[in-house]
């Protein structure tokens, strides 16, 4: 998966959660949604980790430093939604020639063995 790039998108709001709380802090199975999502992404070894945050970020980012130091955070200002806040993430992937996973930060179920077959289908030629 070397030539994999993980990009995770948690610059959404949850302004439905009615909540000050970021949506991805909100714990799942005792630990937020985002220590999912990077555990997940950590184990498919990617070449590079890019976060797209929104303009609140200073709980997100510490916890960050905590849990995954080596992932890149970028801001998305202002938020025009999912496709513009992938091409934020844009110039944080300059150099990477393979395929970019776009994963969402507030779907912490996801397993590491599903995507790692997803990318295997990817590289084998499937259209996704």
């Amino acid at each position: 998966m070397s030539q994999t790039a993980v990009v995770i998108l948690a610059a959404g709001k949850g302004t439905r959660m009615k909540s000050r709380l970021a949506k991805v802090l909100h714990p799942i199975a005792g630990r937020p949604m985002i220590d999912h999502v990077l555990a997940t992404s950590v184990a498919l070894t990617p070449a590079r980790s890019v976060l797209v945050l929104g303009g609140e970020t200073t709980e997100l980012v510490e916890r960050l430093g905590q849990t995954a130091p080596a992932v890149e955070t970028v801001v998305q200002e202002p938020q025009l939604g999912t496709g513009h806040a992938v091409l934020c993430a844009r110039q944080a992937l300059a150099g990477c020639d393979g395929a970019v996973l776009v994963l969402y930060g507030d779907v912490p179920l996801v397993r590491a063995e599903t995507l790692t077959r997803l990318i295997a289908a990817r590289r084998d030629g499937a259209v996704l």
